[in-house]
């Protein structure tokens, strides 16, 4: 971090939020106004300040000050968006605007100067534009450096070169924005910007850490950081004006297609291609239909043709409203269709499949997926995704057909793998038992071993060692690997019985009466248990009477090779899941 600070120009907005407020919502803000977070004022209006209202107070102290006073919450999105057209009008005087916050942009003020006459000039030109534009009343500060140049903002100052030092030297340390910092400093006697800057640095950082002696170069004027320019965002939304509402599907397709063209040539022109699209349309009436569009890959021009016509093939004969399945069709023809690209990246910027592009069969698969989805909906089609849960049939989640396939919980990092002979860690949280040290298949009941997995034949057996030395899995309580190949819809009803014919209980201790010998599922036949492992406790929601679950699993291998997980609940036994 070496070199001159930079000339920089910053625009700054008094009391934006406020502002945002106004713009976005209507809020009056001459108005005694306060934006709150976390029950704390963050910004207010001139109103709120001569009322005694203060950035950091708390709400009751700010409402008892001001009875009439009105709160806003605070909304970072809704303040950012409210500043687009602020910078949008910096951008058609200057170029190379950064925004600092919502509120506050910079740029380097060596070409602004230059080109407009002088700092002074540059600056009275950016203001003045401002407030015609977007009728907002700003202020300029010219400094060496953003930092220097936002405090000069604030006083709507010129710091003429070199003398940025010395502007910053009498300033409070609580100018540095860094509460806990400038509550220190006060306390070791360091009150303003010019006695930070004064120590030396390497005590600094020794004392106060990076984050110290950054604020400490800011202190000194040597904020050297360049400036990160901002790309004026490229206009891509392609709409279409229809004097003859339309209502017919061939109608549509042709207006479909030309539409489409131009968007494709739009985002061509800008080296771009996209990967969600979405349709609006507005029909005579004034109703409003909107949906997105997914797609693996770069939307070509008949690839967004398509799926342009297929959505309005979709609504245009959409139900008439007498209980059909189909989402009711508008009342009129469509006079607006707007085409919004969204997820843009470079052409180039997009992995190909393994073996090259996407195969014929996929896309048109995907094709006929996407245009059911057009006529019944997105939930119409559905995939499964596998996430975090305890039992089987809770780690599989359907979502639409072309969203995105994350977990509902992922994992946290993996462990390293636990030692054979360690026992697990008693989790906390909604399960309070877990898998517990398992009797081998036919052990004697409440004899301890290593765990073991018993799923058919010997190559699941080997997988399931294999599995042993894996990390703890996100889930504690979760069924061990292998997973099961089917998992049942509805649990099976079943029986389990001992040697002697009795039936096998599980009591509350987890203790098994006897070893299990052999299993009725519903009406069938009795099967021979050759092999067993058990018990595995789960006791979920304990905390929530009505919600509560308790049970515990095991899993069996049958004289005929096939493998079964069991849980036993409130004293019935059932058959969840079946092993390959």
């Amino acid at each position: 971090m070496s070199g001159v600070p930079q000339r920089t120009l910053l625009l700054w907005c008094p009391d934006w939020p406020v502002l945002a407020a106004e713009i976005v919502d209507g809020v009056p803000a001459t108005d005694p106004v306060v934006v709150l977070h976390a029950n704390r004022v963050v910004a207010c209006s001139e109103r709120a300040r001569a009322e005694g209202i203060r950035r950091g107070l708390r709400r009751r102290e700010a409402q008892g000050r001001c009875p009439h006073l009105t709160v806003v919450d605070h909304d970072p999105g809704r303040d950012a968006r409210a500043f687009e057209p602020v910078v949008a009008a910096v951008e058609e005087v200057v170029a190379g605007v950064e925004v600092i916050r919502p509120g506050a942009c910079a740029t380097a003020a060596r070409g602004p100067s230059r080109y407009l006459g002088g700092e002074e000039a540059a600056a009275e030109r950016i203001v003045e534009h401002v407030a015609q534009s977007c009728a907002v009343e700003s202020q300029v500060g010219i400094a060496d450096g953003v930092f220097a140049a936002g405090l000069a903002a604030r006083e709507g100052r010129i710091v003429a070169p070199g003398g940025t030092r010395e502007f910053l030297a009498t300033r409070p340390v609580e100018a540095l924005g860094r509460p806990a910092l400038a509550d220190l400093l006060r306390r070791l006697g360091v009150r303003t910007l010019g006695d930070f800057a004064a120590l030396p640095a390497g005590d600094v950082l020794a004392r106060f850490g990076f984050d110290g002696a950054l604020a400490h170069r800011l202190a000194g004027g040597r904020d050297d950081r360049p400036l990160a320019v901002r790309q004026p965002p490229a206009d891509l939304i392609v709409t279409a004006d229809y004097d003859e509402p339309v209502d017919r599907v061939d109608a549509a397709a042709f207006a479909a297609r030309t539409l489409a063209e131009l968007l494709h040539e739009r985002l061509a022109g800008y080296g771009l291609a996209c990967t969600r699209l979405g349709i609006e349309a507005v029909t005579a009436h004034g109703q409003e239909l909107h949906r997105v569009w997914r797609h693996d890959g770069l939307l070509t021009a008949a690839a967004i043709a398509d799926r342009v016509r297929w959505q309005l093939d979709g609504w245009l004969t959409g139900s008439n409203g007498r209980g059909g399945t189909r989402p009711a069709r508008p009342t009129a023809g469509i006079v607006r269709l707007r085409l919004v690209p969204d997820g843009v990246l470079a052409q180039a910027g997009l992995q190909p499949g393994l073996w090259g592009e996407t195969g014929a069969e996929r896309e048109r698969a995907h094709r006929a997926l996407s245009r059911v989805q057009g006529i019944l909906g997105p939930e119409a089609v559905v995939t499964a995704v596998l996430g975090g849960g305890r039992s089987p049939a809770d780690q599989v989640r359907l979502v639409p057909w072309g969203d995105e396939r994350v977990p509902a919980r992922p994992g946290p990092p993996p462990l390293p793998p636990a030692s054979p002979a360690a026992a697990p860690p008693v989790p906390a949280g909604s399960v309070r038992g877990v898998t517990p040290s398992r009797p081998a298949a036919g052990a004697a009941p409440g004899a301890a071993s290593a765990p073991v997995v018993v799923p058919p034949g010997g190559r699941a057996g080997r997988r399931a060692g294999r599995g042993r030395a894996m990390a703890e899995p996100p889930w504690p309580g979760r069924i061990p690997p292998p997973s099961p190949a089917v998992v049942l819809p509805a649990p099976l009803a079943a029986d389990v019985r001992d040697a002697a014919g009795e039936p096998v209980v599980v009591s509350a201790r987890l203790a098994v009466s006897a070893a299990p010998a052999r299993l009725t599922v519903g009406d069938g036949r009795p099967a021979e248990i050759t092999g067993w492992a058990g018990p595995w406790p789960v006791d979920e929601r304990w905390w929530a009477p009505a919600e509560a679950r308790r049970r515990a699993r095991f899993q069996v291998c049958l004289a005929d090779g096939a493998a079964l997980l069991l849980a036993v609940e409130g004293g019935q036994w059932l058959v969840e899941a079946i092993y390959d």
